[in-house]
């Protein structure tokens, strides 16, 4: 999830020659660009969340660079919590054959969207033969009912439009305080039989 920065744009070819013109006051220095399709152009910070898909609850929410690529990030992420996982779901920036294959070695089956026409050596042909079957297909589907409603929950609870405060250190702080307020609501809310969602007044009394 891309969050605008706090403060005015900084553009890109001013930022890549380190000029900040006169009338800029109060720019984020240490935010980047990245694009989306969904929103476009996006002057700010990143978010990296990993969700469970079983229980629908919070497992990871982070502080990225805006510009980083989430699917070279993944594997560090993962590390902590590889004991306990045999499949992971990512969007097409995960299509990667040596990022599937390393997975794969570590018994973990990596679920994404292949790109059209990249078809061009054996492994990739397997590669989407393997990802095609129906069960992995219906697994991947989940992920519209558990990361992307719980980016959207996050968004909600905390405002995040736009970025509470300046800077690369401030933000990773904060939202990693978001992500674990999010992680003890939801473990209080299923103490109590609760919907994982439900749990906005639990963070709001943290």
């Amino acid at each position: 999830m891309m969050v605008k920065a706090k403060g005015p744009l900084w553009h890109q070819k001013d930022k890549q020659h380190g000029h900040i013109p006169p009338k800029l006051r109060g720019v984020d220095q240490d935010a980047t660009w990245s694009f989306s399709k969904a929103d476009g152009w996006v002057y700010g910070h990143g978010t990296f969340c990993i969700t469970s898909h079983k229980g629908k609850r919070l497992a990871l929410f982070v502080w990225m660079r805006n510009s980083d690529h989430e699917a070279k990030l993944l594997p560090g992420h993962l590390k902590p919590m590889q004991s306990h996982l045999t499949q992971v779901c990512m969007d097409s920036k995960a299509d990667d054959q040596h990022l599937y294959q390393s997975l794969k070695q570590q018994g973990v089956q990596l679920l994404t969207v292949m790109r059209n026409k990249t078809d061009k050596t054996p492994y990739r042909c397997t590669m989407r033969k393997e990802l095609a079957k129906p069960s992995l297909r219906k697994e991947y589907k989940k992920r519209s009912i558990t990361v992307e409603p719980m980016q959207g929950l996050i968004k909600q609870l905390f405002d995040l439009d736009r970025c509470w405060m300046r800077g690369d250190e401030t933000n990773r702080w904060l939202f990693a305080a978001m992500g674990v307020c999010v992680q003890i609501a939801q473990h209080q809310a299923s103490r109590h039989s609760r919907a994982p969602f439900d749990i906005q007044d639990l963070v709001l009394g943290l």
